[in-house]
C-alpha cells in the first residue's frame, strides 16, 4: 500500500519536523503542497526537505510546480485537475520523474490514464478532515469504480483515517494520501 503524506505548513508547528518524522516513518511519498509560497521559497523548502535523512528512499513530490520540482531535483510533481497533460511534461522531465493528477470523477481518472499520468489521487472519498471541500464525498463505491476505471494506481484522498484506510485498499485503491493522517504524527 502506497502512503502519501501531503504537507500543510499551516497545520503543524514545524513543517520540516513533520516531513522528517514521515521520512523516518518510511512513508512512500511526500507531496509538498504549499500553494501559497512564492516559487523561490517553495524551492528552498523542497531543497531543505530533500536534504533531510531519508533512510527508506521516500519520494518527494511538488504540488503543481513542475519547474520547482525539476529545479530542486524532486522525484516528481502532482498536478491539479485540469492541468497541462502529463504527456506534455514528459518531453522535458527527467527519466523516472513521477507525474500524478488529482481526479474527482471517473472521467478524470480515465483522462489522466490516457494522458500518461503515473498515478491519480481520487477524492474526496470521505468528508475531508483538514480542509473544507465543495465536492460531495465519493464514498467507497466511487473509489472502487475509480480504481477499476484505469490501469494506473489510484490513491484514496479525503477524510482518510487509520480506521478507514484498509477499506480503501479493499475497494481497489493502491494506497492512501492525506494531510491529517500523517501530519498529526500517528501514521
Amino acid at each position: 500500500m502506497i502512503r502519501c503524506y501531503i504537507t500543510d505548513r499551516h497545520g503543524t508547528g514545524s513543517l520540516l519536523d513533520a516531513i522528517a518524522r514521515n521520512l523516518a516513518n518510511a512513508v512512500d511519498w511526500i507531496q509538498i503542497r504549499e500553494k501559497d509560497l512564492p516559487p523561490r521559497d517553495l524551492l528552498n523548502l523542497v531543497q531543505s526537505a530533500l536534504a533531510l535523512p531519508n533512510p527508506a528512499g521516500t519520494k518527494i513530490l511538488v504540488n503543481g510546480r513542475v519547474d520547482v520540482a525539476m529545479a530542486a531535483g524532486a522525484a516528481g510533481v502532482h498536478l491539479p485537475a485540469g492541468s497541462i497533460a502529463p504527456r506534455t511534461w514528459r518531453a522535458i522531465a527527467p527519466h523516472g520523474f513521477l507525474i500524478g493528477v488529482s481526479c474527482h470523477t471517473i472521467e478524470e481518472v480515465r483522462e489522466a490514464d490516457a494522458e500518461g499520468a503515473d498515478y491519480v489521487l481520487f477524492g474526496p472519498v470521505f468528508p475531508p478532515l483538514s480542509k473544507v471541500s465543495d465536492l460531495a464525498p465519493r464514498g467507497i463505491a466511487g473509489l472502487s469504480a475509480a480504481a477499476r476505471a484505469a490501469k494506473l494506481p489510484v490513491l484514496a484522498l479525503g477524510g482518510i483515517t487509520r480506521e478507514n484506510m484498509q477499506a480503501c485498499v479493499e475497494a481497489g485503491a493502491a494506497g492512501v494520501a492525506g494531510i491529517s493522517l500523517f501530519q498529526r504524527g500517528n501514521s
